[in-house]
């Protein structure tokens, strides 16, 4: 189970790269535009990421700034907000390399940030969730870019273990 989640984490880095990297093609007003997705623009869907990915890792590790809304714009430009996303990205493959199997088959307990219960639940199924929600924002940043007029990358898992870095999960 490790190996599984040492893959995502690896996958997620390398997927946020590439839609940083496409991202850096807009220009600021096109960053900033409402083109009607969930959190709005290429913006607002690049913090929620980061938003969502320290409330977990929070939940997690127990360390670390939790934004209390799931819309908060963490940096509103996309030079600093990127410097940010490689810092949680690294945080999280390391934090995922730690682990031991008897940790992702323990439980933890949290509060939620939308309704604020408490929950607990195993880990492994948590982990799960946390990369599964990265991809479905991913894609929704995959069509900002589209809607704008910009080639969006091929962010497919099997593109990742096609590079150097990926073939050590393929």
């Amino acid at each position: 189970m490790k190996h599984h989640f040492r893959m995502m984490a690896a996958y997620n880095r390398w997927a946020n790269a590439a839609i940083y990297d496409a991202a850096g093609e807009l220009t600021d007003a096109e960053f900033a535009r409402d083109v009607g997705a969930f959190f709005g623009s290429m913006k607002g869907t690049l913090n929620h990421l980061l938003v969502a990915d320290r409330i977990w890792m929070k939940r997690f590790t127990g360390e670390g700034d939790a934004p209390k809304t799931l819309d908060a714009i963490i940096h509103p430009n996309l030079a600093p907000l990127r410097v940010a996303r490689e810092a949680e990205d690294k945080r999280i493959v390391d934090w995922v390399d730690g682990l031991d199997e008897t940790a992702l088959a323990g439980r933890f307990t949290y509060i939620t940030v939308t309704d604020m219960r408490t929950v607990s639940q195993k880990l492994a199924p948590a982990l799960s969730h946390l990369f599964n929600h990265q991809t479905h924002h991913r894609g929704q940043a995959h069509t900002v870019l589209s809607l704008l007029g910009h080639a969006p990358p091929s962010l497919d898992l099997i593109y990742f273990h096609r590079t150097d870095e990926g073939r050590e999960y393929a």
